[in-house]
């Protein structure tokens, strides 16, 4: 079974979840006693284990985890100096040390609540935690006047989720020990979260925003549960299902970008494409949050939220994982981190684990084979003893047992899905997936924080992550990509001959600091300009046609440059501007179709456009071979008028091909070059390892002032050297590549396709678009013709297209779509308005 979201969101609007939410806010208080004692065992529950979870085997790795954790803690706190709870952690002013020890008390308390575990109901050590709990509270973070130094995320958030869960875990030792602990500590909360309202989550808030209100919402969620708060708890739900309400872009309730979308995308930073860090966390917040509240009134009724996560799981989670890799589009400032990846989709897994417990009929069935699924596929298994609950441990370990569930993908192999929201798509096929990311001035080009991500400047600007199956992820991508492939060279970039320095190069900071001009660690300014910066050009998008898609951006500069030129920021402040180019990607069954015209530098520099690149072991035996136009053979490295070329790394399994579709363009630059780099360039926090990398790329290189250009090239996944030569014959033909339309036709599928980026009449072969658009047509055998038509700019009302040849008649179209047979032909309006990028479709006869 596949589940769509989209078709969901026509089951769970987002008005849906926001009139619950107000149900939920209006609902009478539960009774406090019985639900308060289902909070409380719940809690323990997942986060502890129960009897029967514990004692079984599969548990064990996971239970071993835990006291093993617990007892390095206490030997810490033994170890403890001046100025210190837990050796190593000395506070001051240190915020992430002060979090740090919230963590450790919270780890040794949940070994003492865990059945099974040696320390399981230890007095001793219990009270060794809430002594902790009072000498942190004392010295550092009672006095809040003192305190709210650092990250703000570590006051709102971070120790609020440990001191929270430890509150919980210890609520019947504490009303013995310290009855007056857990009040005290939950005031000093909410005096903490400087953007709430008496204490209180403001939904106004750009800090309360997607997975961190969803994080501060469940943290009050255990508050209440602690305190015996019912009112608390019944706000926190109303709140929390605000997060999970479908974001509407034309409309966002409190001004809120963050969270998911109709089409699957998921946003945080209000402009960042997530799914695959924050989205992780939103998802297992949601999940924890079902079982919390399971058995207790203050559940939300009838499964709608159960299954709007489930189609989160299907349309904005499942494309997005290949083989059990997340992928790096969707991963902002964390591809930089060496735990990455493989490690990022064991929280997806748990899950779906969990959810599928709650889902029912097909759903549940559905879920479950897709987590079998995963396990079978991936390069490393998600280990369960890092899963957060004991019971999803054992509840994983029944469902690989089960032969009742068969392991099957949530989506079928062969997919297209475009995320116009989050300027991002990917193309899947048996094989190989294809993973593109663009930006807009909606969607910023890279995240870079807190020393993460150092050297971001062009992964939002066309760069890809072609993903072969059945090799290990961890030798073509992940943090030893970003660390081997100098920046400007990523695969898909377009990038000037220039050097560019980091942040904590230009400034001596990890931001750039200038209070008297707005620019704080956390301020708007800093988002805006340093961390995650927008393009300046509203085209980014296209259109998808059953399994087929085509994409299209303008490269332009982003928003840092655009107002460093118009005066709006500080002399001292450094921006970069990037190339020029009109570029278009077009996915099929066998390649990838990448176009892009007016290709240059507007300021007279070098520009290197990188067809692809990709990472092999230092002592694999790469083979790269080809043919130079005429026919001669062609090996190694070198500038040649190429053909065709292919990459074969025989000890990765990896081969990809590439065809060269312009006769006229510059000739290609073949490069395999062995280098050694640290991982500390791409993340100050890395430890300094050496990475030794061959590092594979095939680039058009313009010297400076040689004006713009035009190129053509296709990618072939897995491409033997005869189908490579095939090519010659057909059956890919570039119909427009020019900075106003880009088009290919492919004869084999029957296939046209074109991108249009400018006003005015863009014809193509038999098609005529008026003004920009995306357009896929597909004529089948029987005479049946297939339509697809996107806005990649979100803001037209109407797109216009012209069918010249018989006329035709729709047998299946979206209500949207309004046909007239005019002299010639057939003439489409396309309501475009109000869609965000979204493709309409028909089937003409």
């Amino acid at each position: 079974m596949q589940i769509s979201r989209r078709a969901l969101m026509s089951i769970v609007p987002a008005g849906t979840l926001l009139a619950l939410a107000g149900q939920t806010r209006a609902a009478a208080v539960p009774p406090a006693g019985t639900d308060r004692d289902t909070l409380l065992g719940n809690v323990t529950a997942i986060f502890c284990g129960t009897p029967e979870s514990n004692a079984r085997p599969e548990v064990a790795g996971k239970l071993a985890a835990l006291q093993a954790t617990a007892t390095a803690r206490l030997a810490a706190m033994d170890a403890a100096g001046t100025g210190e709870l837990f050796r190593g952690l000395g506070l001051g002013t240190s915020d992430p040390h002060l979090a740090g020890s919230f963590q450790y008390l919270y780890e040794i308390a949940l070994a003492t609540r865990a059945p099974g575990s040696a320390l399981q109901g230890d007095p001793a050590v219990q009270q060794r935690v809430i002594d902790g709990l009072t000498w942190l509270y004392d010295g550092y973070y009672g006095d809040q006047a003192a305190g709210y130094y650092g990250n703000w995320f570590t006051w709102e958030i971070g120790i609020s989720t440990y001191a929270g869960r430890t509150l919980v875990l210890l609520a019947d030792v504490l009303a013995q020990a310290a009855p007056d602990l857990t009040a005290t500590y939950v005031a000093a909360m909410d005096a903490y979260l400087r953007n709430g309202k008496d204490g209180d989550v403001d939904l106004d808030s750009r800090f309360h925003t997607g997975a961190n209100l969803a994080d501060i919402t469940t943290n009050r969620i255990l508050q209440g549960a602690a305190l015996g708060d019912a009112a608390r708890v019944t706000k926190a739900v109303a709140d929390q299902l605000t997060v999970y309400a479908t974001v509407d872009p034309y409309a966002p309730r409190h001004g809120v970008t963050d969270g998911f979308y109709a089409d699957g995308s998921f946003l945080q930073h209000s402009s960042v494409a997530y799914t695959g860090s924050y989205g992780t966390g939103l998802l297992t917040r949601v999940v924890q949050t079902v079982k919390i509240l399971d058995g207790t009134g203050y559940a939300p009724g009838d499964g709608r939220l159960v299954g709007a996560v489930t189609g989160w799981v299907a349309d904005s989670f499942a494309p997005l994982i290949v083989e059990g890799w997340m992928s790096e589009i969707v991963k902002g400032r964390a591809v930089s981190r060496t735990g990455t990846g493989y490690a990022d989709v064991a929280a997806v897994v748990e899950a779906v684990v969990d959810l599928s417990g709650y889902a029912a009929g097909d759903a549940a069935t559905a879920l479950a084979g897709y987590a079998k699924h995963l396990r079978q596929v991936t390069k490393a298994a998600p280990d369960p003893a890092g899963f957060v609950s004991p019971v999803s441990v054992a509840r994983y370990a029944d469902l690989l047992a089960d032969p009742a569930i068969p392991a099957r993908d949530i989506n079928p192999a062969a997919l297209h899905s475009a995320y116009p929201a989050m300027d991002r798509s990917v193309h899947r096929r048996p094989g190989w997936t294809f993973a593109l990311a663009r930006s807009s001035t909606r969607i910023s080009g890279y995240e870079y924080m807190s020393g993460e991500n150092l050297a971001p400047w062009f992964q939002g600007a066309g760069a890809h992550y072609l993903y072969l199956s059945g090799q290990d992820q961890t030798q073509a991508f992940g943090v030893d990509y970003f660390t081997a492939v100098p920046p400007d060279r990523l695969a898909g970039v377009i990038a000037p001959a220039e050097t560019r320095l980091t942040v904590p190069e230009l400034y001596g900071t990890q931001w750039y600091d200038n209070p008297a001009a707005g620019f704080t660690s956390s301020s708007q300014s800093q988002n805006t300009y340093v961390y995650f910066p927008r393009g300046t050009n509203p085209l980014s998008g296209g259109a998808v046609l059953g399994p087929y898609g085509a994409a299209a951006m303008v490269l332009a500069p982003d928003a840092a440059w655009a107002a460093k030129q118009a005066g709006q920021l500080p002399a001292d402040f450094v921006a970069y501007r990037g190339a020029d180019g009109t570029r278009s990607w077009f996915m099929l069954d066998d390649e990838i179709v990448v176009l892009a015209a007016g290709v240059g530098d507007s300021a007279g520099r070098a520009v290197t456009t990188t067809a692809d690149a990709r990472i092999a072991g230092a002592a694999d035996p790469v083979a790269l071979t080809g043919e130079v136009r005429g026919g001669a053979p062609w090996s190694g490295t070198g500038t040649a008028p190429l053909a065709w070329l292919r990459y074969a790394d025989p000890a990765q399994g990896a081969a990809v091909g590439y065809v060269l579709l312009d006769p006229r363009q510059p000739q290609p630059t073949v490069a395999l070059d062995t280098v050694t780099r640290s991982r500390r360039a791409v993340r100050l926090t890395n430890p300094d390892t050496p990475v030794t990398k061959q590092v594979f790329t095939l680039a058009f290189h313009q010297e400076p002032g040689a004006g713009h250009t035009a190129l053509a090239y296709a990618i072939v996944p897995g491409a033997t050297e005869r189908a490579l030569r095939s090519y010659a014959r057909g059956p890919l033909a570039v119909l427009a590549n020019t900075t106003a339309v880009q088009a290919v036709g492919h004869r084999g599928l029957g296939l046209l396709a074109a991108n249009t980026f400018t006003a005015g009449s863009h014809r193509v072969d038999r098609l005529t678009v008026e003004g920009t658009a995306s357009v896929l047509l597909r004529e089948a055998r029987d005479g049946t013709v297939s339509l697809a038509v996107a806005d990649p700019t979100t803001g037209r009302a109407t797109v216009t297209l012209q069918l010249r040849g018989r006329r035709l008649h729709p047998v299946a179209a979206d209500p949207r779509l309004r046909f007239r047979s005019t002299p010639g032909g057939t003439t489409v309006e396309a309501d475009t308005a109000g869609l965000y990028g979204r493709s309409l479709t028909a089937t003409l006869r």
